[in-house]
């Protein structure tokens, strides 16, 4: 079996997505599961998909209130 890794880039943005996800939950009262389908749902997976890299240099206070300005803006619960 050929052993595959993955850079360092692609490991870093994993790592913060779920740090960040968990975060959402936490500060919205859900699971991890549900914060992520919610995310997925409206809008927020795609706007961390490509702007995690500023999203992390910042508090993850600012990057759990730009994804749920995100997501209240795609049809998301205010």
């Amino acid at each position: 079996m050929i052993a595959q890794t993955i850079d360092k880039e692609t490991s870093n943005k994993v790592n913060f997505m779920t740090f960040i996800i968990t975060k959402f939950a936490r500060a919205y009262k859900m699971n991890s599961q549900q914060a992520y389908l919610y995310l997925k749902k409206y809008g927020g997976m795609a706007f961390l998909n490509e702007h995690w890299w500023a999203l992390h240099t910042d508090n993850p206070f600012w990057a759990i209130s730009d994804l749920y300005e995100i997501c209240h803006q795609n049809g998301g619960r205010k």
